[in-house]
């Protein structure tokens, strides 16, 4: 007889669970961003999370992998849908089917997940959760600015320190006139030169150089093919990528486009000056945006600060959010030719650094167990569960199938605040017994340990059953 093959409970290369704290912590973030967002006068706007797949296009930066990128779906008519691999394409396609019942320009936000059929790495997941804004409909260089304050100000309303991040800011149309230059005209190669760039912050200068020529091979031994330029062409963008200010772009690069991108720069620089970001904001030419559809100004929010990796090690994290111009995405729909901006957090990321800087923290929401000691009280048990539940009070009656060392175990591992303990003697005298299991800032102040605190006398109290409701809101 053949055994049953057991399966294997793990997740995919790439995906994670989430439970608890952390989605607490998550949800806290999302609050914040929503409420800044909000502020800046957007609108929400949520879209399903598949989409026709000629629809979104694929503009992703890691164009060598099985299906480009993203997950793919084909239908019983031979059709494709996909899952979305950013906001920002299904905006578009929103907008045109939607133009003439809705403000121009259109300023929307969304925070939604969104899925890449990319290598996971560390911090780098194939699904995960981003916070867009986009003013669809402007070409005016005030939008761009706005987009640069917005993510400026998120970030801080996130509750990091201006010193903590930076935001980058570069126009394509920079690096566009470079390869003008350099006479790099074969459309591939040219896109290849962009993704190269873009991955500076994770292969380091080396790496570009390797990328923008033979390729180049990471330590699983993945080669991604180079863009065959010559050396002269490598060294010339490498260069480039390390140039500090407008003025020396200008006279190293004499071309019409980069003209262009540096009046469109000192615009939106202009339109930064008017609120109190412009001190976070530095041009930074190895800005290049990974997806293909921005054509203008471009940004990028770096963090200053190095994270601390699974492994325990001290690592750059890079960006956690970005955006730009894109004024050919909504044109690809027969109906509208608009111009747009944008900019989208990357929030897991975020939420990863802002959790080591103990930025972000959330209350104990965890519920009141009361335990079952005896059945034959269940009715009595039920009854103080109402009275709990009527006052709003996070409360559940244990419905396992355990004695008490487990229950008290189980409400442990729950981070429940306390214990209700009611048996013969408490219900025959009208009390109340609880025992307590996370501290009170008092008693924190103490600097006694989780298990010496247990021990002590201040854990366990019993109290007249009218009093209930001002003891539990004391511990909650």
């Amino acid at each position: 007889m053949n055994k049953e093959k057991k399966l294997s409970a793990n997740n995919p290369s790439g995906f994670v669970d989430r439970y608890g704290k952390e989605l607490a912590l998550k949800a806290n973030l999302i609050a914040k961003i929503e409420e800044n967002f909000l502020k800046f006068g957007f609108s929400k706007l949520e879209t399903p999370s598949f989409e026709i797949s000629e629809n979104i296009g694929k503009f992703l930066p890691d164009e060598d992998r099985p299906s480009s990128g993203v997950f793919g779906f084909q239908e019983e008519n031979n059709s494709w849908i996909s899952l979305r691999y950013d906001l920002t394409a299904p905006l578009a396609r929103y907008v045109s089917q939607n133009y003439l019942n809705i403000s121009n320009p259109f300023k929307r936000y969304q925070i939604g997940n969104v899925w890449r059929n990319e290598k996971p790495g560390p911090g780098r997941f194939r699904e995960f959760t981003q916070a867009d804004c986009d003013i669809v409909g402007s070409s005016n260089s005030l939008a761009d600015a706005e987009m640069c304050n917005l993510l400026a100000d998120t970030l801080y309303f996130c509750g990091l320190e201006k010193n903590q991040y930076q935001i980058k800011l570069s126009n394509r149309k920079l690096i566009q006139g470079l390869i003008e230059n350099l006479k790099i005209s074969e459309s591939k190669q040219q896109l290849t030169v962009l993704r190269a760039i873009d991955k500076l912050d994770r292969v380091g200068t080396d790496g570009v150089k390797q990328l923008l020529t033979t390729g180049r091979e990471d330590k699983s031994g993945d080669k991604t093919i180079g863009a065959n330029l010559s050396d002269n062409q490598a060294e010339a963008i490498v260069s480039f990528i390390n140039i500090k200010s407008l003025d020396e772009i200008r006279s190293a690069i004499p071309n019409k486009l980069v003209e262009d991108g540096i009046d469109e720069l000192n615009k939106v620089l202009d339109g930064i000056s008017y609120s109190s970001n412009f001190d976070q904001i530095i041009f930074s030419p190895e800005v290049i945006r990974g997806l293909e559809y921005y054509d203008g100004p471009i940004f990028e929010a770096n963090l200053t600060f190095k994270v601390k990796n699974q492994k325990n090690q001290e690592v750059e994290f890079g960006s956690v959010g970005g955006g730009g111009r894109y004024n050919s995405l909504v044109s690809r729909f027969k109906k509208v030719d608009l111009s747009a901006t944008g900019v989208s957090i990357g929030l897991d990321r975020l939420l990863y650094a802002l959790v080591q800087l103990n930025k972000i923290e959330v209350k104990n929401n965890s519920p009141i167990i009361i335990c079952v000691l005896d059945e034959k009280y269940l009715s009595n048990y039920y009854e103080l569960l109402s009275k709990l539940r009527n006052q709003n009070i996070r409360s559940e009656v244990y419905l396992g199938d355990s004695g008490l060392k487990s229950q008290l175990k189980y409400a442990d591992k729950r981070s429940s605040p306390a214990v209700i303990l009611c048996g013969d003697d408490e219900f025959k005298n009208n009390k109340i017994t609880i025992k307590k299991l996370v501290p009170n800032f008092e008693e924190t102040s103490r600097n006694l340990s989780r298990e010496e605190w247990k021990k002590s006398e201040n854990t366990q109290i019993t109290f007249d059953k009218e009093n209930l409701i001002d003891e539990i809101k004391k511990l909650i």
